[in-house]
């Protein structure tokens, strides 16, 4: 009995939408709805698991949409089409959650309560009352350090290194 080989050849399935990508590259819009349709009810599903949030998920899909067919060039007919708009349907839905995660505040606005409007005031976390004091620490640090070495024949030298430390030490100093 003869082996049967393993077919390499794609599904009818991925046949059809590869027909239907091709149309559609050519601006055969009874294609993109051909592909709207066929993936529609099991693009839903698929955002549904990764969303849970029934009031958005339609969007979701026809966004989903939205960014394959503008990038429709750049999908490759060696990979099945389906995997390619479920692959864009995740990221889509993933970058979702992540932007509904990110609760962010206008500081610009008062913030209603039931008192009233209230301003919002945010710290001003640069600002370092001892800032001048650390640094003249730092600075007789390094003195120290320095004239702690064990270079008595180079006095020369220690005095230009020191020179030359304490003038780049003064242009940084902001940066500590």
């Amino acid at each position: 009995m003869p082996e049967s080989k393993p077919s390499t050849s794609p599904s009818e399935s991925s046949e059809q939408d590869r027909e239907f990508v091709e149309r559609a590259l050519e601006g055969d819009e009874l294609a993109y709805q051909a592909l709207v349709e066929k993936y529609q009810n099991a693009l839903y599903h698929h955002i549904r698991r990764i969303v849970r949030d029934r009031a958005e998920i339609d969007d979701l899909v026809q966004e989903s949409f939205i960014k394959a067919f503008s990038a429709l060039e750049s999908y490759s007919s060696s990979y099945a089409f389906s995997t390619w708009l479920y692959k864009i349907a995740t990221n889509h839905g993933i970058d979702f959650l992540r932007k509904r995660r990110l609760r962010t505040q206008s500081i610009d606005r008062p913030v209603q309560t039931r008192e009233g409007e209230m301003e919002v005031e945010l710290p001003d976390t640069t600002y370092r009352p001892d800032r001048h004091i650390v640094e003249d620490q730092r600075k007789t640090l390094i003195q120290d350090a320095i004239d702690a070495l064990p270079l008595g024949t180079v006095k020369a030298h220690i005095f230009r290194a020191r020179e030359m430390l304490n003038k780049y030490l003064r242009e940084r100093r902001d940066t500590f």
